[in-house]
Parts: C-alpha cells; structure tokens; sequence
C-alpha cells in the first residue's frame, strides 16, 4: 500500500493509521484540518494520543522533525488546542 501519510516527516503507522481513521487521507487533508484539528480529531476518536502527535503532525506540515519545533511554536499549538477545549480547567 502506497501511503502518503507516511512518506511526511514525522508520520508512521500508527499515527498514519488514526489519520486515516478520522478521515485524512492526504497531505492536502491534512493541510486542510491543520494540526490541531487533526489532533483534535484523533482524540475524538478514543485514540490515546499524546501531544508528541500534535508536535509531529505540525512538523509533518513543515517538512521538519517535531523536536526541532521552537517552544514558543508548540505553546502556540497547545494554546490553540486549550482554546478549543470545551469546559477547560485550567
């Protein structure tokens, strides 16, 4: 099988696995829900996700490693999915 999830940076199996499950297909799916969508997305799903997916997801759309993501990036993504939370305690 030809995966175009997994041939991004980042992707594998598994995470290439619940994309699919969710309904993202495609690099172009995945542009189109953005990272926290489809982190979101995954969740949703009963999925166990950790935010090392949201970080690779992100770093998938940028073409680099989800490590090499700068702090202030990921805590802009944590604040965009705490944002989206319904009922967050924060």
């Amino acid at each position: 099988m030809n995966d175009e999830l997994q041939h991004l940076k980042n992707l594998g199996k598994t995470s290439s696995q619940w994309l699919h499950a969710v309904g993202i297909h495609s690099a172009t799916d995945l542009r189109r829900l953005g990272a926290v969508g489809a982190y979101r997305a995954v969740q949703a799903r009963g999925f166990r996700a950790s935010k090392v997916l949201l970080y690779a997801i992100e770093g998938a759309l940028l073409d680099v490693h989800w490590n090499e993501l700068p702090p202030a990036h990921k805590a802009e993504l944590n604040g965009q999915l705490d944002a989206m939370q319904p009922n967050n305690k924060s």
